[in-house]
């Protein structure tokens, strides 16, 4: 007697799935739910991903659109109407208010002058040193000779040379941000820096500048934008979109990004795929499917979270040629320290 198509298909790729996310292969996790509420917005792991403990309940706020940034030392909260830090090195996070004008849409950069805080309308601020007798004038405005409204981006060389990114080109200013040079047009966010090698995501993917951002090359570029790029030990990682494939692709450069060695053969492809980070040995991935870990630099993955969606569904769409389920969130990563943060973003966030 014939088993029906579906029973095996579901047999198949129950298997398949459970071949490459057994329990014996994943770590101590805390489950997280569908539910975007007061639960799962945010995980921390202060053993390189072994265990993870679940700190939403003690957020000052929960917001759709809440933005998480990580320094060495301290992570900042923003949310649609007030900005929290806490330091990294208590056993929880412990939530201060910042009296900060101007909060719409704030984003923290963490540059070797202190702490930056800007808005996409053009607000710019750096925050004085918390031993300033003025607490109350706590964040002081910057930079009000760069004239824009769209700031996507503030990066400060090891040199002092100051970049300006924003939806339309990036600038740079080698006078303290007294005037600005354009030297690249485009859409340009996320910029790092590794013995005098600048790398930045853009609207073409990765790009490449040796000589202090004055000109600039693509090192990555598979027909669409860059997702994410970090300075790993050695060299640097990165994530684009491949427009071929529809999924966003990770990629490892240790020649200082002349050339990328794609390091995600061993994960499901998605074009949810959140971030890279390295914490100690490892490599860390934010995927729909989970949080995955490496210890040798991408050869190889270990799931140590559970994702949201279910990898079983995500096989069968193709078999049954059903449209696939939407991914409702994906674990974006953060490193401060030596803690680990995973916060449930939106796909494409």
């Amino acid at each position: 007697m014939q088993l029906p198509l579906l029973y095996v298909l579901l047999h198949f790729f129950a298997g398949n799935v459970a071949a490459d996310y057994s329990p014996s292969a994943e770590t101590k996790k805390v489950e997280p739910t569908k539910e975007a509420g007061a639960t799962n917005v945010i995980l921390q792991s202060k053993d390189g991903g072994h265990t993870w403990q679940d700190i939403s309940h003690l957020l000052p706020e929960t917001e759709e659109r809440m933005g998480f940034f990580a320094g060495e030392s301290e992570i900042y909260l923003s949310t649609k109407g007030a900005l929290y830090h806490s330091r990294t090195h208590l056993k929880t996070p412990v939530w201060e208010k910042e009296n900060l004008p101007d909060l719409k849409n704030t984003s923290i950069v963490f540059n070797q002058s202190g702490v930056i805080a800007f808005s996409n309308d053009g607000h710019i601020y750096r925050k004085k040193p918390s031993s300033d007798s003025d607490s109350y004038r706590n964040w002081l405005p910057i930079y009000t000779d760069l004239i824009t409204h769209s700031v996507a981006t503030i990066f400060e060389a090891s040199d002092g040379t100051v970049f300006s990114g924003t939806g339309k080109s990036l600038s740079k200013s080698t006078d303290k941000a007294q005037s600005w040079k354009p030297v690249q047009k485009g859409w340009v966010d996320n910029i790092v820096e590794s013995e005098g090698v600048l790398l930045a995501t853009g609207q073409n993917g990765i790009m490449r500048s040796t000589d202090n951002g004055d000109n600039w090359e693509w090192g990555i570029s598979e027909g669409g934008v860059g997702i994410a790029v970090e300075r790993i030990d050695g060299g640097f990682a990165a994530i684009v979109y491949n427009t071929r494939t529809q999924a966003r692709s990770i990629h490892t450069s240790f020649d200082g990004g002349k050339t990328w060695q794609a390091i995600d053969e061993g994960l499901q492809p998605s074009k949810n795929i959140s971030s890279v980070k390295q914490l100690g040995g490892y490599l860390f991935v934010g995927h729909p499917d989970g949080i995955f870990r490496s210890s040798d630099m991408g050869n190889t993955w270990q799931r140590v979270h559970a994702g949201f969606g279910n990898p079983l569904y995500a096989s069968l769409k193709f078999a049954l040629w059903a449209p696939a389920a939407p991914v409702e969130k994906v674990f974006k990563l953060y490193v401060s320290g030596n803690v680990l943060y995973a916060v449930a973003v939106s796909p494409g966030c």
